[in-house]
């Protein structure tokens, strides 16, 4: 509860998990910004809010003061959000996850300062967009990259992955999903696949399918987006 009363008003929160076992690769690192179950990521999850909320209602950057001024004495003058969205990014590196494996997989992840003002700019920006998406905030999830065009009951029954169409029963589907994206793994979680699983049984309302095809986008544009992290490192 002491965390969780700070997520009950505007807020963001980093999710991550402390040890990753020994045969998965590290991915353990979500947003949110609302109130989250222990085990939002496949291990206990733990989450480190962005802002402290006083009883007064006011609030106050939850952030260390001597790590703020080292980062600014480089960068210049910037904002919480923006060092949120720095650590975010560069939580997503493919290469930084790469060089900290071994280490990733039994404490906090530690994030390196940035190099200089250009470096950080870029990063938070990717980290923003990132950020945005996960949070289907992003403008760019309801640009559906695919189609759901069979009738039927809308009942997820058998869930299989066959030539990019992803089928929920015997005869409907989305269409257009990247065998990437089905595959994709956030936070110890195939979101593509674990989101359907979570509703067998269940008829999918219009929110649901275009909750999905969401889903699919945010997915798509994050593979997109860890590329272009790792070129800006």
């Amino acid at each position: 509860f002491a965390t969780m009363h700070n997520m009950l008003s505007k807020n963001l929160a980093l999710t991550t998990a402390r040890i990753v076992p020994p045969n998965q690769d590290w991915d353990r690192v979500f947003v949110c910004n609302s109130v989250v179950d222990i085990h939002s990521t496949s291990d206990q999850t733990y989450v480190f809010h962005l802002y402290s909320y006083l009883d007064d209602g006011s609030r106050v950057p939850n952030l260390n003061k001597e790590m703020v001024a080292s980062i600014e004495k480089t960068v210049g003058k910037t904002t919480p959000e923006d060092i949120f969205d720095y650590i975010y990014a560069v939580l997503y590196s493919p290469s930084y996850r790469e060089k900290y494996k071994e280490f990733l997989k039994i404490d906090f992840p530690r994030v390196p300062y940035p190099k200089d003002k250009k470096q950080f700019a870029s990063l938070a920006a990717l980290g923003k967009e990132l950020r945005e998406l996960h949070l289907l905030e992003s403008p760019k999830v309801r640009k559906f990259i695919t189609s759901y065009s069979e009738n039927g009951s809308d009942v997820v029954e058998k869930i299989a992955y066959r030539d990019g169409k992803v089928y929920i029963n015997a005869t409907q589907y989305f269409g257009g999903v990247l065998e990437v994206v089905w595959n994709f793994y956030i936070g110890g979680y195939q979101p593509a696949q674990k989101w359907l699983k979570d509703r067998k049984g269940r008829a999918l309302a219009n929110g649901d399918i275009e909750h999905y095809q969401k889903m699919i986008v945010a997915l798509v544009e994050t593979d997109r987006i860890m590329k272009e992290i790792d070129n800006t490192l």
